[in-house]
């Protein structure tokens, strides 16, 4: 069975740092990619980042690039993908999600939110003025 669980989201100050870590578990091969979404009250899912599994090739939404700051680490027959933000503003408050999508290998990753395959249940990021 696949799991995709968030963890990380917290209240901070504008112009600092956060990490959100998600736990993917469950694939027996790296035929995946996994993808961070947001979704602020009232707006859209809207995509973030994401990176493939098989060939570690990343995509950044243009709002976050040089800001955020996608990465992966393996061990515990897990896949754990990080997603550092630097320079939080309040417009990056939201519910963050992690979400894993089956894909060929060597295929890359795409932030499609129609093509997700498994979703986390979110965690909250709340950035003060």
């Amino acid at each position: 069975e696949v799991q995709v669980v968030e963890s990380g989201g917290a209240m901070v100050q504008a112009g600092e740092s956060l990490r959100l870590s998600c736990a993917v578990s469950g694939f027996a091969i790296d035929d995946y990619a996994v993808a961070w979404f947001r979704q602020s009250p009232g707006q859209d899912r809207e995509g973030i980042s994401c990176i493939s599994a098989s060939d570690g090739r990343t995509v950044y939404a243009d709002y976050v690039k040089g800001r955020f700051t996608i990465s992966s680490a393996r061990g515990n027959a897990k896949n754990t993908v990080f997603l550092q933000m630097n320079l939080l503003r309040p417009d990056d408050t939201a519910i963050y999600y992690c979400a894993a999508e089956i894909r060929p290998i060597g295929s890359g990753c795409r932030l499609d939110f129609y093509s997700m395959d498994y979703w986390g249940k979110g965690t909250p990021v709340t950035v003060s003025s």
